[in-house]
């Protein structure tokens, strides 16, 4: 094989990766933001805020403001908890305001 079929067969390997790879990424489902930030919460209250039980609050369905308030309580230290205000501290205010609005959007019952 010469150089410049080589090169020619480098450049159609690479193209194909390319428009795979292109292909792959737009099939795959976007994860927004505040999805990813409460995938962190999870563990202790359930997938989407979806809490069963009655250990830890449901944070799915809650209103907005009411959310976001103990979140910023907890960051600043107004509301005090074992756990919450070590987390708080930890996130900005507007990815605790991303955490109210998603938690808030979601429905409670909706995931088992």
């Amino acid at each position: 094989m010469t150089l410049k079929l080589i090169r020619i067969a480098l450049l159609a390997a690479a193209s194909l990766m390319v428009a795979t790879t292109a292909a792959t990424a737009a099939a795959a489902p976007a994860i927004s933001a505040s999805a990813r930030l409460a995938a962190t919460c999870a563990a202790c209250h359930g997938t989407n805020g979806d809490t069963h039980g009655s250990t830890l609050p449901r944070l799915a369905g809650q209103p907005q403001q009411a959310l976001s308030t103990s979140l910023h309580a907890f960051k600043t230290g107004q509301r005090t908890s074992t756990i919450m205000t070590q987390i708080a501290k930890g996130y900005t205010d507007e990815q605790l305001d991303l955490l109210a609005a998603y938690f808030a959007a979601q429905k409670p019952g909706g995931v088992k």
